[in-house]
C-alpha cells in the first residue's frame, strides 16, 4: 500500500535518459518556457503520453462505453484548451510537449502581459500574487482552463496590484537619436569700393 503521507509519483521516467538530442531538446525547453528542473518536463510528457494511450485506445473501441469515454475525454481537453470545439480523437495523436507547456499558468501569466519574463512569471505565482478569480494559485505547473484564463489577475492585497508598481511591465517607446545638425556657415563676401578695385581693373586690361 505505501505510506499514505507519501504522494505517488506523478511522471515517468525515460528508460534511455543520456541521448544527446532529447537532452540538448529539454535544455531549450527550460529557457523557452521558464523551467526549473527536468521534473516539469517528464510530468508533462506523462501527461501527454496518457491522454495519447487513451485515445489509442477508443479508436478501436466502437461500444457504448467507448462513445462515452470519448466524449469525456474530448470534452476535458476542449475545456482545458488543447483541442478546438469539433475535435476528434486523431487530433490528441498530433498533441506536442509545446501544446501542454503553454497552457500552464506560468506561460499564460507571461502571455497576457502580468510579467516580463518566464522566470518572473513563475516567481510572482510561487511568492502568492497571481489569483485564478478569488482562488490563490501558488502552482506554476497548474493547467489553466479556457473560463480560468480570462480570471487570471494579481492578487487584490499585492502591491504587484498597482499599476504604478515598478515590476508591471510598461511598454517603453524605442528613444530616437536626434541628431544634431550643424549648420555651417557661409563665408560673408566683403565688399571693395571703387578705389581699391581701380589696381585691379588695370591689370585686366
Amino acid at each position: 500500500m505505501g505510506d499514505p503521507k507519501k504522494f505517488r509519483k506523478k511522471y515517468e521516467t525515460p528508460m534511455h535518459p543520456w541521448k544527446k538530442n532529447v537532452i540538448e531538446e529539454e535544455k531549450q525547453l527550460k529557457r523557452d518556457f521558464g523551467l526549473n528542473t527536468q521534473k516539469e518536463i517528464l510530468i508533462a510528457k506523462t501527461f501527454l503520453k496518457k491522454y495519447k494511450n487513451i485515445a489509442k485506445r477508443l479508436i478501436a473501441q466502437k461500444t457504448a462505453q467507448g462513445l462515452k469515454e470519448k466524449e469525456q475525454i474530448l470534452g476535458k481537453l476542449q475545456r482545458l484548451g488543447f483541442l478546438p470545439v469539433g475535435s476528434d480523437l486523431d487530433q490528441i495523436l498530433n498533441l506536442g510537449i509545446t501544446d501542454v507547456l503553454n497552457r500552464r499558468l506560468q506561460s499564460v501569466v507571461t502571455k497576457k502581459g502580468l510579467a516580463r519574463t518566464s522566470k518572473q512569471a513563475r516567481q510572482f505565482i510561487v511568492h502568492r500574487h497571481i489569483v485564478i478569480g478569488d482562488k490563490e494559485i501558488t502552482s506554476p505547473s497548474y493547467l489553466i482552463s479556457l473560463e480560468e484564463e480570462s480570471l487570471v489577475g494579481f492578487k487584490t492585497k499585492s502591491t504587484l496590484a498597482s499599476e504604478d508598481h515598478p515590476e508591471r511591465v510598461t511598454v517603453e517607446k524605442p528613444k530616437e537619436d536626434k541628431k544634431k545638425e550643424i549648420k555651417t556657415e557661409e563665408p560673408q563676401r566683403e565688399e571693395f569700393t571703387e578705389e581699391e578695385l581701380a589696381p585691379v581693373k588695370e591689370l585686366e586690361i
